[in-house]
C-alpha cells in the first residue's frame, strides 16, 4: 500500500425535497457522448457507512445555466445500462486493488 493517504471526492447533493447528504465520487464515465457518475453515500463515521445499504448511484451531467451539474437519469433503460457498466468497471477496479495488495503482501 502507498505511503501516501487517499483523500475520498467528496459531493454534497440536494435532493428534491431539499435534503443535503454527502457522496463520495467512486468513478467518472464518458459514453455516448454523455457524461456519468458513480457514488456512494459517504460518512464521516465508518461505522455510520457499515450500517447503510451501500446503494451504488448513478447521476448523469447536465448542463444547468452554463454549468456542469449531476442530475437523476430518468430513463429507467438508460440507468440500468450505464449502472450495469460502472458495476463492472468498479469490480474490476477493486479487484485490481486486491490482487496487488495481494501481491505486495507476498514479497
Amino acid at each position: 500500500m502507498s505511503d501516501m493517504e487517499m483523500t475520498p471526492d467528496i459531493y454534497t447533493l440536494v435532493d428534491e425535497e431539499g435534503n443535503e447528504q454527502a457522496f463520495e465520487l467512486l468513478d467518472v464515465m464518458e459514453l455516448e457522448d454523455d457524461r456519468y457518475f458513480a457514488l456512494i453515500p459517504y460518512y464521516e463515521n465508518p461505522e455510520e457507512s457499515l450500517e447503510d445499504d451501500g446503494d451504488l448511484v448513478v447521476l448523469k451531467s447536465e448542463l444547468v445555466d452554463g454549468e456542469e451539474m449531476m442530475a437523476t437519469i430518468e430513463d429507467d433503460e438508460e440507468y440500468e445500462r450505464v449502472g450495469a457498466i460502472f458495476l463492472e468497471r468498479l469490480d474490476n477496479m477493486f479487484d485490481d486493488e486486491f490482487d496487488q495488495d495481494v501481491e505486495e503482501t507476498d514479497e
